[in-house]
């Protein structure tokens, strides 16, 4: 189902960010037309906005952003009817897992950064496991994305779209091991696109 105000403010979006922040898509052609988890590194605040910008207008992402942000006037509001998932840190939030897993199940992507928090490039922390649980659950595809860290105003930030896959569990569900060891996988993919490696 198409966000009709999506639709409408993404035009606005893509002319700042073409101004100010441009970008070169690498890829894209890897991402479903259908449900897809999409992962990424988070090293910036305008993350999102580079791979929503990546993606294109047709291909339209609800994105989990932290929880706070949907409490700031207008724009709080503004993100919540274009599809933003809040999300509190730090706990399960049965909310967000729940409205995550319905738009996977309808049939639409869902972007989040499995890192959780911005990371600066060189850092590392453990992935989170919520991307794994999602995609096993709903037997959604994940493409691992790269995002260049480096960013400069006026200059082409480069975001790379790997090839979905479906995780790989023994079992009829997968645990919460299985979880964390498709999480940390993930982020090798992630970097690996980067020519990062592990």
């Amino acid at each position: 189902m198409r966000n009709k105000l999506y639709t409408a403010a993404y035009p606005f979006v893509w002319a700042f960010m073409r101004i100010f922040h441009p970008w070169r898509s690498v890829g894209r052609e890897h991402v479903p037309a259908g449900n897809a988890v999409l992962c990424g590194n988070h090293t910036t605040l305008g993350d999102p906005l580079y791979v929503v910008c990546a993606l294109g207008r047709h291909l339209q992402t609800h994105v989990m952003a932290k929880e706070e942000i949907m409490h700031w006037p207008f724009l709080g509001w503004l993100l919540k009817k274009v599809g933003v998932i809040g999300v509190k840190r730090g706990k399960a939030d049965v909310g967000a897992i729940k409205e995550s897993m319905r738009v996977l199940k309808n049939g639409e992507r869902l972007l989040l950064f499995p890192e959780g928090t911005r990371v600066k490039e060189g850092e590392s922390v453990a992935a989170h496991t919520g991307a794994a649980m999602f995609a096993t659950r709903t037997d959604s595809p994940i493409v691992p994305v790269y995002i260049q860290p480096e960013k400069k105003l006026f200059r082409k930030t480069t975001v790379i779209f790997g090839q979905p896959y479906h995780p790989e569990y023994e079992g009829r569900k997968a645990t919460p091991e299985d979880y964390q060891r498709i999480a940390d996988d993930l982020m090798d993919r992630i970097r690996k696109l980067g020519g990062s490696g592990t």
